[in-house]
């Protein structure tokens, strides 16, 4: 059974970098597709950057982390990271690494998430 841990959440302020890393315990090759999501207060859940496992690796983005936010996993790593660069503190928010299995059609997998604070 893949479980998921995020790590690198923080306090920064306005224009500063954060890291995050969603670190995988179990069968990474049974895995599709692994995201980044966020949730901040009174708001829904919302798709950051997501990227594919597969024999092509391919990244996509929100609108709103474009430019700025990079997700990445690195060969013979079992982890997905993401690089957030200009934080703004529209950016604050839990953010939440989850995982499609080969099987499955949505993600239906999710980590614990990780507070990201930005000061202005």
């Amino acid at each position: 059974q893949v479980q998921l841990v995020e790590s690198g959440g923080g306090l920064v302020q306005a224009g500063g970098s954060l890291k995050l890393s969603c670190e995988v315990s179990g069968n990474i090759y049974t895995l599709r597709t692994m995201a980044w999501y966020r949730q901040a207060p009174g708001k829904q859940r919302e798709l950051v950057a997501n990227i594919t496992l597969t024999h092509f690796t391919s990244a996509a983005y929100a609108d709103s982390v474009k430019g700025r936010f990079t997700i990445s996993k690195n060969n013979g790593e079992d982890a997905v990271r993401m690089q957030m660069n200009s934080l703004k503190p529209e950016d604050t928010a839990v953010y939440y690494c989850a995982a499609q299995t080969l099987r499955g059609n949505s993600y239906d997998i999710w980590g614990q998430g990780t507070q990201v604070t930005v000061s202005p």
